[in-house]
Parts: C-alpha cells; sequence; structure tokens
C-alpha cells in the first residue's frame, strides 16, 4: 500500500513543478461596462490609455474593447463587454480596484478631474509612509488607486480582489498558477493583510493584491468584474494542476480544458476558493488570435 501511495505521489510532485516553468503571464481582466464609448472615451482621454481593438458581435448581443499602455503581446491589458442593453452592473464587496503607476499622481489627478472624473481619495502620502497614491471612480464606478512612481513597462499594475482566507490564497495562487509571494503587508491598525503576488517583480509587470480584512470570510461578487486571463504554453497540462490543487484547497473547475467553439483558441476556466474567476489562455493560440 505504501509503495502505490509513493507511485500516486510522484507524478503529482512533477505535475505541480509544471506552473513554475510554463511560460506564464497575466494577459487581461475583463469587466462589463454600462456605455462602451463613454468608458473609451475616459480612459484614453483620462488615463492615457491606447483603444488595441474593437469588435461587435451581434449575432451574441455584445461588444467588447481592449484598452491598455502597450501592445497586447507583452503588456496587461482591460477587455470591456457591453451587453445590449445593460446600462449597469452591480460591482459587489469583494472586488477591490485596478492600480495605475504614473510619475505624477498630482497631474493625473487633475487632467481626470477636468472630464468629470470622481476622486475619491486627494492625492497624498499614505497613512504613516512616503507613497503617494490618490483613488478615483470610473463612470460605471470601478475604482482605480493611482500610485506615484518611475517609469515602469506596465503601468496597469494591480488587480485587488478581497478574500476570505489569505493563507489559503497565496498557497492555491502559487500552486495552481505558478505565482510568487512577492511581499505579504499585515495593518492591524486598519485591521487588514494584504499579499502582492504575480509572476516578476511588481515595478515591472502587473500583480494581484489579494487583501483580507480581519473577521470577513465571504464577499459578494456582483456581476461586473468577471475574470483575469493568463497565459500557457499548455491549457490541458495547467489544468490537470488546478484540478489537483481545487481538491487540496477548494475552488472549481468552470472549463474543462479545449478549444473556443469558432475561434479554436485553446482555453480552461475554474473559480479559485473564493469565487473569483481565472482563464488559462494558450499561449501560441492567443498570439494567432491577435495576428490572425
Amino acid at each position: 500500500m505504501a509503495e502505490e501511495a509513493a507511485k500516486a505521489v510522484e507524478p503529482n510532485a512533477e505535475l505541480l513543478e509544471w506552473p513554475k516553468k510554463d511560460k506564464r503571464r497575466l494577459l487581461h481582466a475583463v469587466y462589463r461596462v454600462g456605455d462602451l464609448e463613454r468608458t473609451i472615451k475616459f480612459y484614453t482621454e483620462g488615463f492615457g490609455m491606447m483603444l488595441l481593438r474593437q469588435r461587435d458581435i451581434p449575432e451574441e448581443k455584445y461588444s467588447n474593447a481592449f484598452l491598455g499602455f502597450g501592445p497586447e503581446e507583452s503588456n496587461f491589458v482591460v477587455e470591456l463587454t457591453y451587453n445590449y442593453g445593460v446600462t449597469s452592473y452591480d460591482i459587489g464587496t469583494g472586488f477591490g480596484h485596478f492600480a495605475i503607476a504614473t510619475e505624477d499622481v498630482y497631474k493625473l489627478v487633475e487632467k481626470l478631474r477636468a472630464i468629470g472624473g470622481n476622486i475619491t481619495r486627494e492625492p497624498g502620502p499614505v497613512k504613516g509612509g512616503t507613497s503617494v497614491i490618490a483613488f478615483v471612480k470610473d463612470p460605471d464606478g470601478y475604482i482605480f488607486e493611482l500610485i506615484q512612481r518611475g517609469p515602469t513597462p506596465e503601468p496597469l499594475c494591480q488587480v485587488m480582489l478581497r478574500v476570505g482566507d489569505l493563507d489559503r490564497s497565496i498557497k492555491f495562487y502559487e500552486k495552481a498558477l505558478g505565482m510568487k509571494l512577492l511581499r505579504k503587508i499585515d495593518r492591524p491598525e486598519y485591521k487588514y493583510t494584504l499579499a502582492m503576488v504575480g509572476y516578476d517583480d511588481e515595478y515591472e509587470t502587473t500583480v494581484l493584491e489579494l487583501t483580507y480584512n480581519y473577521g470577513v470570510t465571504e464577499y459578494t461578487k456582483g456581476n461586473a468584474y468577471a475574470q483575469v486571463a493568463i497565459g500557457t504554453d499548455d491549457v490541458y497540462k495547467s489544468g490537470e494542476v488546478v484540478n489537483l490543487v481545487i481538491q487540496e484547497l477548494g475552488g472549481k473547475i468552470t472549463r474543462q480544458p479545449g478549444p473556443i467553439p469558432g475561434i479554436n483558441t485553446k482555453i480552461t476556466s475554474f473559480l479559485d476558493p473564493d469565487g473569483w474567476k481565472t482563464v488559462l489562455v494558450d499561449n501560441e493560440d492567443f498570439l494567432e488570435e491577435l495576428f490572425g
């Protein structure tokens, strides 16, 4: 019996090493907006993003647009979805914010204010620190943190999600997705702990900011924020890893690995233990989709 158990563990141990060897990158965040043109205007004129591509799918009754600070093949972008006739969504209590790094927060805030941006925290240093930040709401109520930093290859630098058990979430993103814990900060005076997880230095690339508020184990998801997408060289092997980690830590596979009908891009999708959705996308198929 012991020998059989050991044999079963060996392939699993090897499989669990795959996410660390895989070529992974956060590709985009998907969320829903009530007026696509209004949001495109706010993001391009206010934040300085570029409209990278836009498409209308009338047979499915939706349109979407991809925006970011650089091309999709190298930069993290936002994928905005407009469903015909739906003008507002519930963001829920779990989604936190996106973050944009800028060399001058004060200047960016004035630019956003001039086009009607709702500044929810005026620019200034964080309490007990020197980092200069501000917060602004976009026309749909999504919050963006503005962080003053030097030049960076990836200004769209964070996606913040609230979780009910931080250690469990860190373990899940490390094991299922091969992310690294970049830093962990406990703020007992404000009753929260946060962890930055990602694939590279947070000043060089986009990271997930996972936040645990003391004593809060569940949040509402609403119907506005959808998911993040991550590139992988092998959707099938990556799906096997996720399945193993879900058995240990919780979560749910929502789409088995395989091609999307019609466009043939191979994906798999799943929920983490808190119900946050991730889609893994085949790297070659993603580039094929971009460049045809």
